[in-house]
């Protein structure tokens, strides 16, 4: 079985079963599989492995023509001890509308390509076996479905590339006492060296939550949940704080009566003022690179837990130190891995597919949204939210502002802990981290257009003036760069390809020099880590092998301390 590691290590209980490896499969290129009741005894004449989309090659099939609706089955058995709980199916991600049926009966459905779900399946079960049947049903050139950077026309073109159906992440079994813990949130406070944990359970009784550090107890809080939900806070005897570089991660066991749920956080604190991000009061400048989170066998799934972590070392060797997690919706296993190794992340949602120039758009991005911020709150490594990606006009007709201005006040309800960026590179209703796009491949040129906006209180960039800085708001320039350098003639990147490896480096020293010399700017983001199919701007190619014999000298040119931090 290939993904066998438990999914989220932030929420784990020791009963549980993964389901991924072979399961019977069918194409469903009508989308009438539903009238034709294959939840009950449809033909499947194929097989794929679970969890690999059927366009990717690791699936076994390999097929990216336009799939409207896909089918899955697969047989597991249960023992009179699991069913005497609850028993959970969890899904890690289901691309795009979904439907889950247990023993020929629909016991739910989800809606988004990117969040995880689960369903309680006690009372559709039996002892011995069972059947799951999944319909997934996706349409990439539907505008109401948000599709990040998959292709919307037959091949891959442009920032665009392979298709993504149906099941992409984990599935798994998890079977839990009748009363137990469902959600929880951490609020970690460095100064005070303490753990505020906000937990929701089925049933009544005492929740007890223990944090570990390397294995020594640094503190335990308990307390009589009443109504389903408690707040208590852990006062710690040892103070190890997250930071850059450093995950330094405290261990969390948190019980409800028999249940038992393992976890840990990260102690930190960040905010944003005076135009710096601070981490645990230090200005710290945020070195950040495009990665879209796609890999050449598996497209949205990584092929091993190896290979997430692989990503992270890539960068950080490179002298990033963190990452824009672009486009896509991210496992929470990379988001582990982040917090482990003290890597700055931006958490994003791909937008792109959805045409946010009519009302209703609202639906399409909302409810998923809102269901990512809570999935991943607790990760230390999360520094701030981002919806939305260069909002663009459709057809001639502008962004409907007030459907950006809506999910940027609902991600604060949502998350007072992060600041926002209403839509990325454009264009600004209101935000909290004012970022532009600049992809100038002369450095001289680049710096010209960073010379006026702090002088003048405004700063007005080359997207038809409809937005304005209003020269207090921290300042991220969230992607440039882009470079094109590859063997691959038909390849593209930004600009005009330099001619020489020392070309490439001096531009990518040139264009990083500009940001990192102004004191007013706390961040930047490069595009990108790797190479995605034909876009041919990575540090890496796609199969992640470094495009330069000596990548020390991009290391030196964005490692260097920055102007704006200590």
């Amino acid at each position: 079985m290939k993904r066998p590691e438990h999914p989220n290590p932030q929420y784990k209980r020791a009963t549980w079963r993964n389901l991924n490896g072979t399961w019977e499969f069918e194409f469903d290129f009508g989308a009438s599989g539903k009238e034709r009741r294959m939840y009950e005894n449809g033909s499947f004449t194929k097989t794929i492995e679970v969890p690999f989309c059927p366009e990717s090659s690791l699936s076994g099939i390999g097929y990216t023509d336009f799939i409207p609706a896909v089918w899955y089955r697969r047989s597991f058995a249960l023992s009179d001890t699991e069913l005497g709980g609850r028993v959970l199916l969890h899904f890690g991600a289901v691309d795009y509308l979904s439907y889950i049926y247990i023993n020929g009966k629909l016991v739910g459905t989800h809606k988004g390509g990117y969040c995880s779900f689960a369903f309680d399946i006690t009372d559709f079960c039996q002892a011995g076996d069972n059947t799951v049947v999944v319909c997934a049903e996706d349409n990439t050139r539907d505008r109401m479905i948000p599709c990040g950077k998959q292709s919307k026309q037959y091949y891959s073109a442009g920032c665009d590339y392979t298709r993504t159906t149906g099941i992409w992440q984990t599935v798994w079994l998890e079977f839990v006492p009748s009363e137990h813990m469902t959600t929880f949130r951490l609020f970690p406070d460095a100064k005070n060296s303490s753990l505020r944990v906000e937990a929701k359970t089925v049933g009544t009784g005492i929740l007890r939550a223990e944090a570990f550090y390397e294995g020594r107890p640094v503190g335990v809080a308990e307390k009589t949940v009443m109504g389903g939900t408690c707040d208590l806070e852990i006062t710690l005897t040892e103070t190890h704080l997250w930071e850059v570089g450093h995950g330094r991660l405290y261990d969390l066991v948190l019980t409800f009566g028999e249940d038992r749920v393992e976890s840990y956080f990260g102690l930190r604190d960040i905010r944003y003022e005076n135009k710096k991000f601070y981490l645990n009061g230090k200005s710290v400048f945020q070195r950040l690179v495009l990665d879209q989170g796609f890999y050449p066998d598996g497209i949205y799934t990584a092929p091993s837990e190896e290979a997430l972590a692989k990503d992270i070392e890539l960068s950080m060797a490179v002298g990033f130190n963190g990452a824009r997690l672009h486009e896509k919706i991210f496992e929470p296993l990379f988001l582990y891995h982040a917090d482990r190794l003290g890597y700055l992340v931006w958490g994003e949602y791909p937008n792109w597919g959805l045409d946010h120039s009519y009302a209703d758009c609202i639906y399409g991005i909302l409810p998923e949204w809102l269901e990512e911020i809570e999935r991943d709150f607790n990760h230390p490594a999360i520094v701030g939210w981002c919806p939305f990606n260069e909002t663009w006009d459709q057809n001639g007709r502008k962004q409907y502002d007030a459907a950006l201005a809506l999910v940027y006040q609902a991600t604060k309800a949502a998350d007072p802990t992060r600041p926002c960026i209403d839509t990325s590179g454009n264009y600004h209703i209101i935000t909290d981290v004012y970022d532009v796009h600049d992809y100038e491949q002369d450095p001289s040129k680049f710096a010209e257009h960073f010379s006026d906006y702090n002088e003048f209180g405004t700063m007005s960039n080359n997207i038809g003036k409809r937005q304005h800085y209003d020269g207090k708001t921290p300042f991220f320039v969230s992607e440039y760069g882009g470079i094109r350098w590859s063997d691959d003639v038909s390849g593209w990147g930004y600009g005009n390809a330099p001619k020489t490896e020392e070309e490439f480096k001096a531009r990518f020293k040139g264009l990083t020099d500009v940001l990192l010399d102004d004191d007013r700017i706390f961040a930047l983001c490069y595009t990108q880590l790797y190479d995605i199919e034909q876009e041919q701007n990575g540090l890496y190619t796609y199969d992640r092998r470094p495009k330069f014999e000596n990548m020390r000298d991009l290391y030196d040119a964005m490692a260097r301390k920055a102007a704006i931090e200590d």
